[in-house]
């Protein structure tokens, strides 16, 4: 009997499996959607027109009225509010990725993919290492921005450019474990409209209800213990002392006396959790 008679109809193909083809296969589907946002460059416009803004605008609306410390001078606003930009750019991106693999399963792709022998997991892999990528390159544009508003590096020496590239490796870790939850939001809803109100919801809480704008330390007690906890904060707060500005937070909890260490710990937690999450939901929704 052939080996196609023998097929049983109806049934996937299955991969070798293993480590490699999971890697091979997501860098395939990270190409893929690479070469789709090249060739709708609106995409990359108007993810890299948001950040922008809200840098001008907090800086020359908000500079000279915030309080930092004891004092509301706009240089040192400035310094303070852009690794909070930063961090809220990453995080931002979540609601992208939700939509762009909401309107995946919306046309039918995902089950284009399911008919190929490739590892199930890569499909999701390949989308948020693409969304990584994009958020890398909003942020290089969001830097040079930063710098031409008046944004000075603290610690701006040859000898402290490791951690300076150390912040923006942990500003793009919180954008990557972010993007694991927009992928769960994504799986979830049926429409892309959908995945976008979803992924902004819980993202305006979350950036907001943090050091990243303001002085934590001004808040009210129950409400600064949140924002000395949440993991954005702490990112927020990292950044800040590896970019030579520690702010000036004066909380005792572990993650602001610890920031660097709790950023990579929330970072990593939230994409061992959220990744097996959503492989499980992309797993039983094209079973």
């Amino acid at each position: 009997m052939s080996a196609v008679s023998d097929a049983v109809p109806g049934t996937a193909p299955v991969g070798s499996g293993g480590i490699s083809q999971s890697i091979r296969d997501s860098l395939v589907v990270a190409k893929r959607n690479l070469i789709r946002m090249s060739r709708i460059p609106e995409m990359v416009i108007f993810g890299l027109i948001q950040p922008v803004m809200f840098v001008i605008l907090f800086t020359y609306v908000f500079g000279g009225s915030m309080k930092i410390g004891n004092t509301t001078d706009p240089q040192v606003y400035k310094n303070f509010l852009m690794a909070g930009i930063f961090a809220q750019t990453v995080t931002f991106a979540t609601a992208g990725a939700g939509a762009g693999i909401a309107d995946d399963m919306h046309k039918g792709l995902i089950d284009r993919f399911r008919s190929l022998p490739m590892a199930r997991g890569a499909v999701l892999t390949g989308r948020t290492i693409a969304d990584l990528v994009q958020t890398a390159l909003t942020l290089a544009v969001l830097a040079a921005v930063a710098l031409l508003v008046g944004w000075r590096l603290g610690s701006f020496q040859p000898t402290n450019i490791g951690k300076i590239l150390g912040a923006f490796g942990l500003l793009l870790l919180l954008g990557y474990a972010f993007t694991w939850v927009g992928a769960l939001i994504g799986l979830s809803v049926r429409t892309p409209e959908a995945a976008t109100s979803g992924g902004l919801i819980w993202l305006f809480p979350v950036t907001f209800i943090s050091n990243a704008f303001v002085d934590s330390s001004q808040m009210t007690p129950w409400l600064r213990h949140i924002a000395d906890w949440n993991p954005f904060s702490a990112t927020v707060q990292a950044c800040r002392k590896l970019f030579g500005d520690p702010g000036v937070s004066m909380s005792q909890a572990w993650p602001m006396q610890h920031p660097v260490w709790a950023s990579l710990i929330y970072s990593i937690l939230i994409i061992v959790i959220f990744r097996t999450l959503a492989v499980r939901k992309y797993r039983n929704a094209t079973a």
